[in-house]
C-alpha cells in the first residue's frame, strides 16, 4: 500500500476519501455540455446541491505546496461544500505549529446553504480544522476587497469568469513568491482565456506552468 500523502490521522483521511467519493458519483451523473452559463441563475440552481470538490490528487499537490512554502495565510476563491479547504487548514495548522506564527485559511462561497454545508463538514473534520477558516459569504469581489493580510497562496478553484476578478481582488495582498493554483485549464482553456493574458502579460510579475493533471492544473508564481 502506498503511504499516505497527508500528515493526517486515519479517521480524517477516510473522511476525505468518503467525501472525494461523494464528489464523484455526483460529477458522474452532469451533463456538462447540456449546463447553462457559469455563473448565470440557471447554472447555479442546479449547482446548489453539488460537491464539484478539487480532485484528490491535486488537493495532495496542493497540501504539499503549502508545506513546502510554509504558508500561512491562504485563500480559496470557490469553496462549495469545503472539501478541498480541509487540506489548506490542515496544511496551514501544521505550518502555524512548525513557524510558530498564526495562520488562516480565508473561505469564499457566493451560496449560503453551501457555505452552512461546508461549515458542518469542517466541523465534523475536526476543531483543528474548523478553527482554522474563515469563512467569507458573499461576492468573492467584495469579500476578497480587504482584510487578507500577507497572502501565501491562492487556489482559484472557481467558475472561469470568476478567476480573474478573484485574482485581481488578492493581488495587492500576495507576497512576492506567493503561489495561484488554478483549476482545470485544459478543460477549461477557453473561459480561462483573460486570466492567461493577464498573468501572461510581460511585466505582470507572474509565471506560470500547465501541470499533466486530468482537466488540467495551472500553477503561477508572483515573483
Amino acid at each position: 500500500m502506498a503511504p499516505s500523502a497527508l500528515i493526517a490521522d486515519e479517521p480524517l483521511r477516510s473522511f476525505l476519501q468518503a467525501l472525494h467519493g461523494q464528489s464523484l458519483t455526483q460529477e458522474a451523473g452532469v451533463e456538462w455540455s447540456a449546463l447553462p452559463p457559469q455563473t448565470s441563475d440557471a447554472f447555479d440552481d442546479i449547482m446548489r446541491d453539488k460537491f464539484i470538490a478539487l480532485d484528490q490528487d491535486k488537493c495532495e499537490l496542493v497540501y504539499h505546496i503549502l508545506r513546502s512554502i510554509k504558508a500561512t495565510t491562504i485563500v480559496e476563491a470557490g469553496t462549495s461544500f469545503g472539501v478541498s479547504t480541509i487540506y489548506l487548514a490542515l496544511a496551514a495548522a501544521q505550518n502555524a505549529h512548525a513557524e510558530s506564527k498564526p495562520a488562516k485559511v480565508i473561505a469564499t462561497e457566493k451560496e449560503p446553504s453551501k457555505a452552512a454545508r461546508a461549515q458542518e463538514i469542517w466541523a465534523q473534520a475536526g476543531k483543528k480544522i474548523e478553527d482554522m477558516i474563515d469563512l467569507r459569504i458573499g461576492d468573492l469581489r467584495e469579500t476578497l476587497a480587504k482584510d487578507l493580510g500577507e497572502v501565501d497562496f491562492l487556489l482559484l478553484d472557481i467558475w472561469t469568469p470568476l478567476s480573474l476578478p478573484a485574482l485581481k481582488a488578492v493581488q495587492p495582498s500576495l507576497r512576492r513568491g506567493a503561489v495561484i493554483v488554478a483549476d482545470n485549464t485544459l478543460k477549461a482553456t477557453q473561459g480561462y482565456q483573460d486570466l492567461f493574458d493577464y498573468v501572461d502579460a510581460e511585466g505582470s510579475g507572474f509565471k506560470r506552468v500547465t501541470l499533466p493533471y486530468t482537466g488540467g492544473l495551472d500553477m503561477v508564481i508572483y515573483q
